[in-house]
Parts: structure tokens; sequence; C-alpha cells
């Protein structure tokens, strides 16, 4: 299993950190490789759900093509992390779709061959639930903040998950560490770019958040964000992009 991956102070958590190390080499005993280029898909809407990916190397980020051709970014998996569903059918299929961002190299799990392993080994079944379980309550706190508290909530909401993903810890505040252009930041929430221009306009004039070289921000006043979200301190596991 992939250690904690450190970036200087600050401490990335995996959604595969639930599996022990046991488990999580049966897990690997199973995968075969596959190799993504940058804006290749690892799978499309209405693919077969039969498989899962770890990610060795790389990033992916999860989308969901609305009615009026707006695309939601629903995830942003990394390094380390576990991504995909298992459908209750033999004809279950995806609703989103995965498309890499960088580089990736992935280790693919079949449902059977994972079923196999659940069988042979009990442990592994009641890590799979967790791991199941996690997933599920992250899309439900995102889904809330995006309904609850509007779009400057779901912003700031937003802006707390990208920092327990990325941030690195400075004396002046939390420095993401990989640059988010403000229409990335709109996929994320469901909105215009032009609206993300406005409400970060605000925060920077605020003293809430600043920009940094090379365009990475910088979070100066976490407490005022979690404020505008009604922020009610999840672990680091669901608090996450």
């Amino acid at each position: 299993m992939s250690a904690c991956v450190q970036q200087q102070n600050f401490c990335s958590y995996q959604n595969t950190d639930i599996f022990s190390k046991q488990s999580f080499q049966y897990l690997e005993s199973i995968m075969y490789p596959r190799v993504i280029e940058k804006d290749q898909y690892l799978f499309l809407d209405s693919d077969r759900a039969d498989q899962l990916y770890y990610m060795k190397k790389g990033q992916i980020k999860i989308t969901k093509l609305a009615e009026d051709g707006k695309e939601l970014v629903l995830y942003i998996f990394q390094e380390g992390d576990l991504i995909g569903e298992l459908g209750i059918t033999a004809d279950s299929r995806y609703n989103y779709s995965a498309k890499a961002t960088a580089h990736c190299e992935i280790g693919i799990i079949q449902q059977q061959d994972l079923e196999t392993i659940i069988w042979q080994h009990g442990d592994v079944a009641v890590e799979f639930m967790r791991w199941m379980s996690n997933m599920h309550a992250i899309t439900r706190s995102k889904f809330r903040d995006l309904m609850l508290y509007g779009k400057k909530g779901a912003l700031c909401s937003t802006l707390i998950r990208l920092a327990n993903s990325y941030g690195i810890m400075t004396p002046t505040g939390i420095v993401i560490s990989q640059t988010f252009t403000n229409n990335d930041l709109a996929e994320l929430i469901g909105t215009t770019r032009e609206t993300v221009n406005r409400m970060l306009s605000t925060l920077k004039k605020d003293g809430v958040v600043s920009l940094e070289s090379e365009g990475k921000l910088k979070i100066i006043k976490l407490n005022k964000l979690k404020e505008a979200c009604s922020c009610e301190d999840c672990p680091i596991e669901i608090c996450r992009i």
C-alpha cells in the first residue's frame, strides 16, 4: 500500500489507506497494468462497470456531462487512489467518465478476480466495504455543499478540499501546490468561470485567499472558508477533492 505522500510538511491521504498492508498485497496480486496518456479516457459514461482501477502514477478526473453541455468534475484522483465501482448486475454501466489529466500508470482489477479474493480472505471483504462506504460519504458531502450553501459555499468547500488534497503549509498560509484555473474551479462546483472570478475577487479583497507565483492559490484565512460553507470538520478521508 502506498504510504501517505509527504508534501513538505503536509500529508495527503489516499483512499487506499483504508486497506491493511496484507489486504492491499492481495489486491496488488490480481492487478494487471495499463498506461493511459494525457487527455485519453480510462472509461466513458455508459461503459460496463466491472473493473476497479488503482492509480500507480498520474491523475484522473471524473466528469459528468449535463444536458446543457456543461461538464461537472465530480472527483480528482491521484497516485495511491482506487477508482471505479462494481455494478449489482452483469450489465451495470457507469454514469460518468474518467479522463487522464496527465500520463497515468494504472493497475486494473477485474470484478471476478476481486470476488475470488474477497471469498478467500474475509478481512479484504470488510475493508472493501469500508472503502465503498468512504467513497459514498465523500459523494454525499460534496453534494451537500453544492446544494445547501450556494455557489460561494461550494467554492469555499472546494478550496478546503483542495487544501487537504494538495496543500503545503507555509508561515503565511496553505499554498495549493497544483495550479487550478478559474475555469477548473468552475467545473468543480458547476458554475461559470465569470462567477468564480467574482467570488475569488471578493475573497482576495477580504484577505481570505491570495494568488501566488505560477497562478497557485494560497489560503490565508481557513476559518473564513469554513464559516462560509458551515464546515462540519469532516475527517481528511472525506474532506478531499
